[in-house]
This record gives C-alpha cells, sequence and structure tokens, in this order.
C-alpha cells in the first residue's frame, strides 16, 4: 500500500525534528557537562591540546544526545551510530593536524562541520528508526 501524502510529510517531519533535537540535545550536553569539566578543571585548549580538546568535547555532545535518545526509546545502536558521527570527523583530520597541514582551529571547524551530515548519514540509515514506521 502506499502512502498518502499526509502520512508521508508527518514521518518526514518527525524525521526532520529528530534532527533538531539531536542538535539541541548535542549542544545542551556540550554547554552543561563542558561548563562542569571545566569548572572542574578538566577543559582543554583546542591551541595546545586540540585532540584532547575535541575528544572532550565530542563526548559532552555524544552523553548529552545518548541521554536524550534513550530516553525517548531508541535502542542502543542507533545511539552509538549518533555519538559516532562526532567521533568520526577526526579520523582524517588528526593525521593532518599531526604533519602540520591543519591547526586546532580548523580542526574544530572542520570537524564540526563534517558531524552535521554524518547524523544525516547515520539517520537515513535507519529512516524507520526516526521517522516512524508507514501506516
Amino acid at each position: 500500500m502506499t502512502q498518502t501524502a499526509p502520512t508521508a510529510r508527518r514521518r518526514w517531519g518527525r524525521f526532520a525534528w529528530h534532527y533538531v533535537e539531536m542538535v539541541i540535545a548535542m549542544f545542551v550536553g556540550m554547554i552543561v557537562l563542558g561548563t562542569l569539566l571545566s569548572a572542574a578543571g578538566l577543559g582543554f585548549s583546542h591551541d595546545r591540546q586540540p585532540e584532547l580538546a575535541y575528544l572532550l568535547m565530542a563526548l559532552t555532545m555524544s552523553v548529552g544526545m545518548a541521554v536524550w535518545m534513550r530516553f525517548r526509546g531508541h535502542g542502543w545502536i542507533p545511539t552509538l551510530e549518533m555519538c559516532a558521527a562526532m567521533f568520526v570527523p577526526v579520523i582524517p583530520l588528526f593525521p593532518l593536524l599531526w604533519l602540520g597541514l591543519i591547526d586546532g582551529g580548523s580542526l574544530m571547524v572542520i570537524a564540526h562541520v563534517a558531524m552535521f551530515p554524518l547524523m544525516l548519514a547515520a539517520m537515513l540509515r535507519r529512516r524507520d528508526e526516526y521517522a516512524g514506521h508507514a501506516a
């Protein structure tokens, strides 16, 4: 049976809303946990320690997303896939940093730009998980 236009719009609306929720959860995790870690003296400078700074930031964003996804009833596999989108960008970027081809600021910018399409890719991989099952 084919979906009606309103049903398809609802599914894509749920899909888009989940993406927005992930961005919000990512920023909440980064701001709240990042602030707490900095207050505890566990912050790192992206100028002096870019690898540690990025990994810590990716962790705080991942915790925010994971908490929200689990609260919303998503399983561990989709949750971990979404969190992986925070870490995957640095796989090619760390070697560029170590070779002196980019600096810590560039690492942060490129990785943050890359994580958004990676989150979308993780969601498209499990479209029914995020859009709701067809009626």
